[in-house]
């Protein structure tokens, strides 16, 4: 693993490469942010850890440069903990902010933690399914579109969602906050009516008898349920 250290503090940098390099991990230091952006060119990186303040170019304007072609982990180190600083750091696509001082311990369990999610995005992936079918009926998750008995059911985009992930996780309960998580995302309000509005509507034109539900079920007290008794 390849790790770049912008750091201009000597000391410091010396410090981070002594602890990464006990777990082999091979560093590659800048002085400053203009020589990281060279070495970030130059080499197959798997993380950059970069101080905030560096002379010739500080860090926020060299992780703007690594975001136009890269999207490895990006730790920042800084002496500042205003909170404004990390949300403009996160902002600008940082995975995490570490201040100083920091101990060798919590160094490590970040890197870690970041090099383990960047492992897991990157890892190949099951391919997602392109169709779910259930007796009558046949959700094309590509085309978002629902089909009963071979014929196309127009639906609200809130609809298909609910319906989605309901069928993707068959017999699951989901509950109603889950659900607006799913369904509304950043629409989220917990409203219960909202939600039951559009079950209801969705069983009228699934349903071949909506006040007496197959397959959209209410667990009273939990949630919602998709059951497929297959």
């Amino acid at each position: 693993m390849n790790i770049l250290v912008a750091e201009d503090e000597t000391d410091i940098r010396k410090l981070i490469r002594l602890y990464l390099e006990e777990k082999a991990y091979r560093i590659i230091e800048a002085k400053d942010g203009a020589e990281a952006l060279e070495l970030f060119a130059q080499h197959d990186l798997n993380m950059a850890i970069l101080d905030v303040m560096m002379p010739r170019l500080d860090g926020f304007n060299l992780l703007r440069e690594i975001r136009r072609t890269s999207h490895i982990p990006v730790i920042f180190l800084t002496a500042r903990n205003e909170e404004m600083d990390k949300v403009l750091g996160l902002g600008l696509g940082a995975d995490d902010y570490l201040v100083k001082p920091f101990s060798r311990a919590e160094l490590l369990a970040r890197v870690d933690a970041q090099l383990r999610r960047r492992h897991v995005y990157d890892s190949p992936q099951k391919a997602p399914e392109e169709m779910i079918e259930y007796r009558n009926l046949s959700l094309h998750l590509k085309e978002c579109k629902l089909y009963i008995d071979g014929l196309w059911v127009p639906l609200p985009a809130k609809e298909y969602k609910l319906l989605a992930c309901l069928m993707q996780h068959p017999n699951r309960i989901f509950t109603k906050k889950q659900l607006y998580e799913q369904v509304w995302e950043d629409e989220y309000c917990y409203d219960d009516n909202t939600l039951m509005v559009t079950v209801s509507r969705l069983r009228n034109k699934i349903e071949a008898n909506a006040k007496n539900p197959e397959y959209i079920h209410l667990q009273r007290g939990l949630g919602y349920m998709f059951r497929r008794a297959d």
